[in-house]
Order: C-alpha cells, then structure tokens, then sequence
C-alpha cells in the first residue's frame, strides 16, 4: 500500500452473521502491522452517547415497541454523532477509520427491511452525515440462512432485537445491499462471506490494497 497523506474511510456492511466484526479486527491488525494508524469504530455506537443510543436500539426490554420511524431517527442520531465526534477529526488527521457499518446500512435495513419510503431516509442520512461518503464499502455477503445459523451457533450473548428478526426480513436485507452495489460498483466490493475467515481477510486484503496504490 501506498503512502497515505489522507484519511480513508471504509466501511464494513453486511447482515447479522456475515462476519464483518471478524474480519474488521483482521484488517486492523494488517494495517498496524503496516505502520498506518488506524481507528475501528461502529454503529450504532462509537461514542458515549452513541453507545447509549445502541444499547437502547438492540437490548432494553421495551425494545419490540420502538417503530421504524423512530429506529431510523435514532440511528441517525448516533451516526451524525459519530461523525463529528470521531470520523471527521481523525480523517483531518490522515488515520484509516474501519466502521463496522454506516450510512448504508440505515438505507437498507429501514428502507428495504422496515419499507420506510426512499426519499425520507434519504433526507435523514444526509442530514446525519452531510457530504461525508466512504471510500470504499465492503459488503460481506451472506444467505439469509446462513447468517441467522451463524447467530444461533455463537456462544456468548443473547441474540439483540435485530437478531431477533425472521428469515423474510434478512432476505430483503440482503437483497437490499446487492441492489445498493450493483447501483455503486465504484464504491461497493461484494465479497462472499461464506469463505474461511483467512480466505476471506487476504481477498478483504487484497481489494484494499488495490483501491489505495
């Protein structure tokens, strides 16, 4: 990789089991060892209050009864948090920030998952992020069964309120993020989670790498 005189955002997409956090942790690593420094963020989440913000989106009890206009909301509000707290100041400083998520996945898990209309999701996502936009997008793709097995499988925490949603809405989310690749292939690499994850962080690696030579 090149001499970096310039942030770089990348962003990790994918639905629930796709392995994006895994394979984030992996590139990091590949970075450090690189010499570039490196922020890893997320979202929901990120900051203090975006933490807030995610522990109330995906575990208090009286999650079930938050609407989709009211997730979308929230998690624009941590997003634009996160952006001016953490993604803008760091890029200034020429640092590579790794988000596990961003814009993205609000265009497609209440736009295709709850069916939120296009243009008010638009409007909140740039309102949330102004004219910020990733380098590059990394979508971890997934079947809907396998990503949910995944879920079932792991042996720490209880599945959160997105975990939680049927085979149905995980079809449409990943339907959704094919779309939004196939509409951006400038921006998007779609890669097939289903790999090994060594397999699966050199093919990660290797696209990086020649996005930014």
């Amino acid at each position: 990789m090149k001499d970096i005189d310039r942030g770089i955002l990348i962003t990790f997409e994918g639905s629930e089991g796709s392995g994006k956090t895994t394979q984030i942790g992996r590139i990091a690593s590949r970075f450090q060892d690189a010499g570039y420094n490196i922020i890893v963020t997320r979202e929901p989440g990120g900051t203090e209050i975006g933490e807030e913000i995610r522990h109330l989106l995906k575990h208090i009890s009286q999650g079930t009864n938050i609407c989709p206009e009211t997730e979308l909301l929230l998690f624009a509000a941590s997003r634009a948090q996160l952006v001016r707290e953490i993604i803008l100041p760091n890029l200034k400083e020429g640092k590579i920030i790794l988000c596990d998520r961003f814009v993205d996945s609000t265009t497609v898990y209440q736009g295709a998952g709850r069916q939120i209309a296009p243009e008010p999701v638009s409007i909140i996502n740039t309102f949330a992020i102004g004219n910020l936009i990733p380098d590059i997008t990394v979508i971890l793709d997934v079947p809907a069964e396998i990503g949910l097995s995944r879920i079932k499988e792991r042996a720490t925490d209880l599945p959160d309120r997105m975990e939680e949603e049927n085979i149905g809405f995980y079809h449409k989310i990943r339907e959704g993020y094919l779309m939004l690749a196939k509409e951006m292939p400038e921006r998007f690499v779609v890669i097939d989670g289903t790999q090994q994850a060594k397999q699966l962080e050199e093919q990660i690696w290797n696209e990086l790498s020649e996005r930014f030579t």
